[in-house]
């Protein structure tokens, strides 16, 4: 039996080798496409990146 992954738009069933895998149709690529393009995915909070000096300072005295 092969692999499948559900689609993220309908969650129909989608096997690994499927061309428009992990969607089960251009239609529901071309959803997910227009989803971003609308800004309805967004990232809850940004990631934290800290500055050089603040890396350097937590690394402890230098030698």
């Amino acid at each position: 039996m092969p692999q499948t992954v559900r689609c993220p738009i309908c969650k129909k069933e989608v096997p690994f080798d499927a061309p428009e895998m992990p969607f089960c149709s251009k239609r529901c690529r071309l959803l997910d496409l227009g989803n971003w393009a609308a800004e309805k995915y967004v990232i809850s909070t940004p990631a934290h990146i800290p500055d050089e000096e603040e890396s350097d300072d937590s690394e402890g005295p230098k030698r």
